[in-house]
């Protein structure tokens, strides 16, 4: 699992809404702190209150120089179509293939859901030179980040 301190792993993905957009996390490092949220599965209660959060602390993040991406295992088009029913302002990232699950540890199987190899939801901080400055992985996918604490990490990176 991927700590503070460490080097972020860059990954190469989809954006929401294409399957022909390419996203590469490596080209958004170096303009100001990075946030990656993963979750489990859009449209799922837990995490359709994490983006909403998330959604409505967009603004200070945004003020704070920071880069918001929501990340999961979901198709573009699903997570396209999640997107435009929360109104969120920031992109969210397809992983379909999981390989920044994998990168981060956070694979996980909720076998009652029918889900396999999704992400465990976790928010991380990358800083300007792709350390990690700031981790956290929820003890139960469920659970939501402290928000107030993710906005303090951004402004220290």
């Amino acid at each position: 699992m991927v700590s503070e301190g460490d080097t972020a792993p860059t990954f190469t993905a989809t954006y929401r809404g294409s399957d022909h957009e390419s996203f590469d996390l490596a080209e958004h490092l170096g303009d100001g702190p990075v946030v990656l949220a993963f979750f489990p599965g859009a449209f799922t209660p837990p995490c359709s209150n994490e983006m909403v959060a998330l959604r409505e602390h967009h603004d200070e993040f945004a003020a704070a120089g920071a880069t918001l991406f929501g990340v999961s295992a979901d198709s573009a088009f699903s997570l396209g179509a999640f997107a435009d029913e929360y109104d969120l302002q920031f992109d969210l990232v397809s992983d379909m293939a999981g390989d920044a699950i994998e990168a981060y540890g956070l694979a996980m199987d909720i076998p009652d859901l029918g889900l396999y190899g999704v992400a465990n939801r976790a928010a991380y901080v990358i800083d300007e030179a792709g350390d990690v400055a700031y981790g956290w992985v929820a003890d139960d996918p469920t659970n939501e980040p402290d928000y107030e604490e993710l906005l303090a990490a951004v402004e220290d990176a």
